[in-house]
């Protein structure tokens, strides 16, 4: 399975942008409940991968997808390189076993599931889990992308209404409530970056 150059090109610009057109915002977010650097700390991850674009280009997608996570885990601080380094290492592995019995879908979710085992937590911990579980199920039912992108949005936004569980925030206790996680904004960004090229590479 090689990963399309052009494509795959375009989906780490769209990322590295969306996060870069983000950070100040993502580091607001990170003040109210942690220690104010998640946007400093993504923007970080987004640009190594960027910087990495030429040799991430001529893998085999499966490839490509755990050297970007490796790149994330050693590039951006906190919690969140080795939770994002995770996942598409993850989903790097699964999709090496994807045939005809497994979709997609099916592989995002074994890679959600590593990432829940690697932080010990579950949804509705106020994460970003809180916004992969609802993208993955929105995949499952082949949701158009503008779902999906929304659904990820809305997500993102009924963390505020959680107590955290894990990480930094999770010292605040009930004065986490009414904030929404970073983390789950983050990955809600991306999401939506992702759906957003992807709509316009299929439509060019």
């Amino acid at each position: 399975m090689q990963a399309e150059p052009v494509l795959l090109a375009g989906l780490i610009e769209a990322c590295r942008a969306t996060i870069a057109a983000n950070s100040d915002h993502l580091c607001a977010l990170d003040r109210a409940i942690g220690d104010g650097d998640h946007g400093t700390n993504m923007r970080r991850g987004c640009e190594a991968v960027s910087a990495e674009e030429a040799a991430l280009a001529g893998l085999p997608l499966p490839d490509a997808l755990e050297k970007i996570g490796l790149t994330l885990v050693m590039s951006i601080g906190g919690a969140a390189g080795p939770l994002y380094g995770t996942l598409l290492m993850a989903m790097g592995r699964e999709l090496r076993t994807l045939d005809e019995e497994r979709d997609f879908p099916s592989v995002l979710k074994q890679a959600i599931d590593a990432v829940a085992c690697r932080g010990r937590s579950h949804a509705g911990d106020k994460t970003l889990l809180d916004v992969l579980y609802p993208v993955q199920d929105a995949l499952a039912h082949s949701s158009p992308l503008t779902d999906i992108a929304r659904q990820a949005e809305l997500s993102a936004e009924l963390t505020a209404a959680m107590k955290a569980m894990r990480g930094r925030a999770s010292y605040l206790g009930d004065r986490s409530i009414g904030h929404v996680d970073p983390g789950a904004s983050s990955c809600a960004l991306l999401t939506t970056a992702i759906c957003r090229y992807l709509m316009e590479y299929h439509q060019a």
